[in-house]
């Protein structure tokens, strides 16, 4: 059996599926190692999602190619970018051995075993049990893993992602994810509880829901289950203290999903809903429907109906044909709902996507100006949020030792997303655990970072900590 050394770009569910590859490895014998120069195989799990993902993915299978050169590895490349260009990276890159589609990476094990005699490689449609062909990008785009498919955790220990469906239905004129991961397959309900529970048996305190559209979780699913649904099952998993809600479009919230994010046992007031723009004209070229008003409403809504909500999005920028005015409106919109985190992109040209193919494309010089103006404005917005939270009290993970400081302990509040939405600094009078559950009261906002005072056990100000206190029952 080989040593792996395992590489995973992009999103959180791309990482879902390395986590799943490594488990199915590990279950076959195989020994994960640190360094590529120490493997037998490496794999480079890529992304495909915008140019500078590619860029990152082919930078990283070159990088992998000269290893492989020196020391002899065999070098496997899955995910996005081999879905999306399986058949010319195979004439292009000899280096790679094989490429394996979003909904063939559990076919991992076959790779893994013994190149056939004479280093022959032979088609996907010819591919027999522990016969590894070089290229299996299959188009049939309907694989979805369950609880019972193996899985390593590959973050901290008591913080996991639990990948609730697959695909996407929506068909936003500048996404290739439909094309890349196929159309939406929600997870039942029970499945995704087994898997929770088994996470928390592991040591997870922290859930993250992910999906390419997790309001639209479950309409393809008998009954036509809902999001809150899901939530509701997921207050019943002992040892789950944290559920967050990440990915949501912005598509009709019911009032039971209100009442989730409201009175959930461990639901966290957090939603992170990419709007992506408001302007009606920009929208409507984006085929994501109408704006302002609509967006307005359903923001102002869970403003008012979820207690201590915290609002995450993301807005591009750039669209083919954006003019002056639309950008204007996108940035009083995003100053007045005053997102907590709001994430910036330029537009990208992807082949393969409609908006490819659009006219009045904007200058890149333009694109990079309305970047700067937007995220000047939301960092002052995020500074001012920050310096309100001085003197609340907030429940907290603990991380450990601090890379850049290693005197402080860093820890994250609940607010606070894992490896998007900055740290805390913590000072505590006694020793703390990796994914210890703190009480504590923010004393100081820096940038983009907190610092906090982590409270005795006894102390009455632990009943006051956010997101919790004060919680009534679901109605």
């Amino acid at each position: 059996m080989s040593k792996l050394h395992f590489i995973s770009l992009g999103c959180p569910k791309n990482r879902v599926d390395a986590e799943h590859m490594l488990g199915l490895a590990l279950n076959d014998g195989h020994e994960l190692v640190d360094q590529p120069e120490d493997s037998d195989t490496i794999v480079v799990n890529t992304c495909s999602f915008i140019g500078e993902a590619k860029k990152e993915s082919i930078e990283a299978i070159l990088q992998m190619g000269e290893i492989k050169k020196k020391s002899g590895q065999k070098l496997i490349v899955t995910g996005c970018l081999a879905q999306r260009y399986g058949k010319e990276l195979e004439k292009d890159m000899p280096e790679v051995d094989h490429f394996l589609g979003t909904s063939d990476f559990t076919e991992i094990t076959k790779t893994l075993a013994p190149a056939p005699k004479g280093g022959e490689f032979i088609p996907f449609s010819n591919l027999v049990k522990n016969t590894p062909a070089r290229n299996l990008v299959s188009h049939e785009l309907r694989y979805l893993a369950t609880y019972d498919l193996p899985r390593v955790n590959s973050m901290p220990k008591y913080t996991a992602y639990l990948k609730v469906s697959e695909g996407c239905d929506n068909t936003c004129a500048f996404c290739i994810i439909p094309k890349l991961r196929g159309k939406q397959r929600s997870r039942a309900i029970e499945d995704l509880v087994v898997e929770a529970t088994r996470l928390a048996a592991s040591g997870v305190v922290e859930l993250n829901l992910i999906a390419q559209d997790l309001t639209a979780f479950g309409h393809d699913l008998p009954g036509r289950p809902e999001l809150a649904d899901l939530l509701f099952a997921l207050n019943s998993v002992p040892g789950i203290r944290w559920v967050r809600c990440m990915y949501a479009y912005p598509r009709r919230l019911s009032e039971r999903l209100y009442n989730a994010l409201s009175y959930g046992a461990n639901t966290l007031p957090y939603l992170d809903m990419p709007v992506q723009h408001v302007s009606d004209k920009v929208l409507r070229r984006m085929g994501r429907g109408r704006g302002e008003e609509r967006l307005r409403e359903k923001l102002l809504d869970l403003r008012a109906s979820v207690p201590n909500i915290i609002l995450r999005s993301t807005v591009m920028v750039g669209f083919p044909g954006e003019e002056k005015p639309d950008f204007e409106q996108l940035l009083t919109f995003a100053g007045d709902v005053q997102f907590e985190r709001l994430g910036v992109f330029k537009y990208s040209d992807e082949e393969g996507t409609r908006a490819f193919d659009f006219d009045e494309k904007v200058p890149f010089r333009l694109k990079r100006a309305r970047y700067d103006q937007l995220m000047r404005r939301q960092r002052k917005i995020h500074e001012k949020k920050l310096r309100a939270m001085i003197g609340q009290v907030h429940e907290a993970v603990v991380e450990g030792v601090s890379e850049e400081h290693p005197l402080l302990v860093k820890g994250r509040l609940w607010s606070q997303a894992p490896e998007i939405d900055g740290m805390t600094y913590l000072s505590s009078a006694r020793s703390l655990k990796p994914g210890e559950i703190v009480h504590v009261c923010v004393t100081d906002a820096r940038d983009y970072d907190l610092v906090a005072e982590v409270l005795a056990e006894d102390d009455p100000r632990c009943g006051q900590a956010l997101p919790f206190a004060g919680r009534g029952t679901c109605v």
